[in-house]
């Protein structure tokens, strides 16, 4: 109901708009809170989907950095024990080919996403690989979630189409109409494309892993 407002502020306050995202994000990464892929998707639906999956890959980036460097201080220890047995079970793939490893951890969601953030600096990998291997390793499943996101604008425009011009029939009566989405109306190219999207990062491991089978093997 609130969307065309959102929109029109975002539209006479983009810069500010876009910055206080990008700051939002960062903290719910670097303190590892729920909600990063409501926040995506939100992105996507409210700035776009170009805008969005570059602001997004900053904010995550810079918010991973923040958590990467706090757990190379006193407070790691407390850090790896929130994290439980699951070092373990990522210390060999860093000690084999720490940016490899990420980047494959960064588009297979195998593991927690706070776990992926806090391993490698308790393991040992240097901070440039680890922003390097983070950087590019969420742009895919970013883009993806950012155009799924601006799909549902049109499914949330379309709707409203609909609502307001049901109240300006009953003269203005909002209490004579039902707001509700049609899932019909999600069907849109865009979201279409973004669940293509997905497909091909979810195919990009795979391909990565052949790729170095097939070097290994030269």
């Amino acid at each position: 109901l609130n969307y065309e407002a959102l929109k029109t502020f975002i539209a006479d306050n983009f810069a500010a708009a876009i910055l206080c995202y990008i700051a939002l994000y960062i903290v719910v990464v670097a303190l590892s809170l729920p909600g990063g892929l409501v926040m995506t998707l939100s992105g996507g639906l409210l700035f776009g989907w170009l805008p969005a999956a570059v602001a997004t890959v900053a904010g995550a980036t810079i918010g991973a950095t923040v958590l990467f460097l706090i757990a190379k201080t006193s407070f790691g220890e407390a850090l790896a024990a929130k994290a439980g047995p699951w070092i373990g079970k990522l210390r060999a793939g860093f000690q084999e080919n720490a940016l490899s490893y990420l980047l494959f951890l960064r588009l297979v969601p195998a593991f927690p996403f706070f776990v992926v953030n806090l391993a490698p600096a308790l393991l040992g990998v240097p901070l440039r690989t680890y922003v390097l291997g983070t950087f590019f390793g969420i742009i895919p499943g970013t883009t993806a979630f950012s155009v799924l996101g601006a799909g549902l604008g049109s499914a949330v425009e379309s709707q409203n189409a609909i609502y307001n011009a049901c109240i300006a029939q009953h003269g203005g009566d909002a209490t004579q109409c039902q707001y509700t989405i049609d899932t019909k109306s999600l069907i849109t190219p865009e979201l279409l494309a973004a669940f293509v999207l997905l497909g091909v990062v979810a195919l990009i491991p795979v391909a990565l892993k052949k790729w170095s089978k097939r070097n290994a093997s030269v």
